[in-house]
């Protein structure tokens, strides 16, 4: 590999000094296109990978507690499985059916690496139609027929990879988006890359991953599972552990968690190295008006007009009492009135009510935004598609030798996937209209855009299943077909239109900066996603054959962990949104659609300061009310902690650090924030095989490990 070009000489090439300092410190600017990436040992590791994971994604989201499937496990572990095939297979030539390859080309390359990466990162996950098929066989006893549920799957998949097409122009190639995710996997790889050349720094940085690795490894055995108390340090309980009020303000689990500070990775994560700090500011001021003020005015102030339920986010009775959710259904999936007016109204909890509320106005927000803020630079970005003009930036001429993916391929690709679609539904298969497909596929068209641009600029991730929910709800709420299972398979139709499409374009990017052939990548994706479909359906077929009567409440599990409480909150959701409808459900809560008003014109609101007071200190465009609102929709009832522990440790990383310290931290922020994600996801898997996998191993009750409190809030 070559080496990266020194920002601060005075000789670095024009093209080079175009770039963001952050990607010149990161990216390899030199390449080799020689370089194999297709290659039997690349096929042979991507299926190996590829298998366990989507096994373990799949079977992981029915279980209470799960160990994690880390792509910088698999990151690190194909590099030296590679090289070590590159050592022990023949140089041999194999001749089949017309077509050959080598079984050994030569030496293992960190494009491989990469390739292997991208592979095992599309295919080795879950697929959010296990969903729907899972709630439907559990619930209402319907199986999905296997060829039915395997082509759903894929369909939507590659849906969402084509309608990346959207934004693919505009957002890709784009030298000043920094991918801040793809960054910090290529900086992972440029070690690698250094360390195979005996380079110094390569060396000492991969001995830097390797040894904070370890120690977070070690480390994580404390809060998850010897010392939970340092998971959630609440200092005003240690002061007060009887008063129940003192309680309920510092506990992180199931309080306001008021100074509460965690030193568990899992409540931290690498996103204080990843975003930037505006977005950290954003996001930690809407927890402390969410978490901080908001709660204590509902539980003291008499802010809501429904008491009961502020920390949970389940339905109620007007008495407080949980709701019968599933006697509201009859044998024909229709509204029971005569039950609903037994039981009166259902109520939500004030808490889960503004969650709503302002996931709402995120939704909106995020469209807005980008029209207001982004049209500038969004129409010298379409000139420049129109135009086929080519960015002049070191990186898009190393790519320039590559081919293009054609845009056809992305159309073929749609065609093929809205065809199968319609096949399932117009033989009346998977529980929703035809014409519903149709909305959902044109809802997804319009956010891939705004939400794109947001990742590419910050590494945040909108979620939108909440407003998919409550569209498909309105949508149906008069038709005679209403099955709850319909808002699942509605959700992963409009959602994999977003999500995937996201992660087709990050993998892409991440391949620009690695110098992978964009069609190698296109492929590479298409290919994850064919092994890891199958198995998903595979490892969903295993959980309900050898798992249902636990999932669906017939018996308890006696390890507490095949309880499915992920879909059975998606039982309830779906039962509210399609059984009862919004109408119904939101009579008593008319302010809930008065956060599409205010996703709307809050970014006015605050562009036209920052066209008044361009040069203002305050910085008005860096006020993202997307990002705002989204963390303002954040749920606080189960846990509360780590946000405080997240700002101070973003501070340290992303503003000292980054200001002060910008030598070391480009140098080592990405490695570091990469260690510390896979020690945290390999302690994980080793406490669940020491500790779950078979009989369950309870850690002994001590004083770090209270029977009644581990934070030791006695009064909660």
């Amino acid at each position: 590999m070559g080496t990266k070009q020194d920002p601060n000489n005075d000789q670095v090439p024009s093209d080079v000094l175009v770039l963001p300092k952050i990607i010149q410190e990161t990216v390899d600017l030199t390449d080799d296109p020689s370089i194999q990436v297709f290659t039997f040992r690349y096929v042979l590791l991507s299926t190996l990978f590829i298998i366990p994971g989507a096994l373990i994604d799949t079977i992981n989201s029915y279980r209470t507690t799960s160990a994690a499937y880390s792509i910088f496990f698999v990151q690190i572990a194909c590099h030296w499985l590679g090289k070590w095939l590159a050592k022990v297979l023949p140089h041999r030539r194999v001749e089949a059916f017309g077509f050959g390859f080598d079984l050994n080309p030569g030496p293992w390359s960190i494009k491989e690496t990469v390739m292997v990466t991208i592979t095992a990162n599309s295919g080795a996950t879950g697929n959010l139609a296990t969903n729907a098929v899972s709630l439907a066989e559990l619930y209402f006893d319907e199986t999905v027929h296997p060829a039915t549920a395997i082509l759903f799957m894929l369909s939507i998949v590659f849906v969402g990879y084509s309608y990346a097409a959207i934004a693919k122009g505009f957002l890709l190639y784009d030298p000043q988006l920094p991918w801040p995710g793809a960054l910090m996997q290529t900086a992972l790889f440029q070690t690698q890359a250094k360390s195979d050349t005996d380079s110094r720094d390569g060396s000492r940085q991969m001995r830097v991953f390797f040894m904070v690795m370890t120690g977070i490894t070690m480390w994580q055995f404390f809060p998850e599972f010897l010392f939970p108390l340092t998971s959630s340090l609440a200092v005003l309980c240690w002061m007060a552990p009887y008063n129940e009020t003192v309680n309920f303000i510092g506990s992180g689990m199931g309080g306001m968690g008021v100074l509460n500070l965690s030193l568990d990775w899992a409540n931290i994560t690498s996103s204080i190295m990843l975003y930037p700090y505006w977005i950290q500011v954003i996001k930690f001021v809407a927890f402390v008006l969410g978490a901080w003020i908001m709660i204590p005015l509902v539980k003291w102030g008499n802010l809501g007009t429904f008491e009961h339920g502020l920390m949970s986010n389940s339905l109620f009775l007007s008495n407080g009492t949980r709701y019968p959710v599933d006697e509201l259904l009859t044998a024909n999936l229709t509204l029971n009135t005569t039950a609903y007016q037994h039981y009166g109204p259902v109520n939500l909890g004030a808490q889960r009510a503004w969650n709503m509320f302002f996931d709402y106005a995120a939704y909106v927000s995020g469209i807005v935004w980008l029209v207001l803020f982004g049209y500038d630079k969004f129409r010298v970005s379409y000139n420049n598609f129109k135009t086929k003009t080519v960015f002049s930036d070191r990186l898009n001429k190393l790519n320039a030798c590559y081919e293009e993916v054609p845009r056809l391929w992305y159309v073929v690709l749609f065609a093929i996937s809205f065809m199968t679609l319609m096949v399932i539904f117009l033989s009346g298969q998977m529980f929703m209209p035809w014409w519903c497909v149709l909305v959902a596929l044109m809802m997804g068209s319009v956010i891939v855009t705004p939400l794109a641009w947001l990742y590419a600029l910050s590494n945040f991730q909108l979620a939108i299943g909440t407003f998919n929910e409550l569209v498909y709800g309105y949508m149906i709420q008069n038709y005679h077909y209403k099955h709850p299972a319909g808002a699942l398979v509605f959700g992963s139709v409009a959602g994999n239109a977003w999500y995937r499409a996201q992660h087709h374009l990050h993998c892409m990017r991440l391949g620009f900066y690695n110098h992978i052939p964009p069609k190698a990548v296109f492929f590479s994706q298409l290919y994850g996603e064919l092994i890891g479909v199958p198995i998903n359906y595979l490892g969903l077929r295993w959980v309900l054959s050898t798992k249902k009567e636990y999932l669906n409440g017939t018996k308890i599990d006696p390890l507490h962990q095949w309880t499915g409480q992920s879909i059975q909150a998606m039982h309830t959701n779906a039962i509210q949104y399609v059984v009862l409808g919004p109408s119904i459900l939101f009579s008593r809560y008319p302010l809930l659609p008065y956060g599409f008003a205010l996703g709307l014109f809050a970014p006015i609101a605050l562009f036209m300061l920052h066209k008044k007071y361009p040069n203002s200190r305050m910085n008005f465009d860096l006020w993202n009310t997307t990002v705002f609102f989204s963390s303002m929709s954040t749920f606080y009832g189960n846990l509360s902690t780590g946000h405080l522990s997240k700002f101070i440790g973003g501070t340290v990383a992303m503003f000292w650090g980054f200001r002060y310290r910008h030598d070391v931290w480009k140098k080592y922020n990405y490695i570091l924030a990469a260690a510390l994600d896979t020690g945290y996801n390999l302690a994980i898997l080793l406490i669940f095989l020491l500790f779950s996998w078979g009989k369950q191993v309870d850690m002994p009750h001590w004083w770090g490990n209270n029977e009644k409190s581990v934070e030791r809030c006695f009064a909660m």
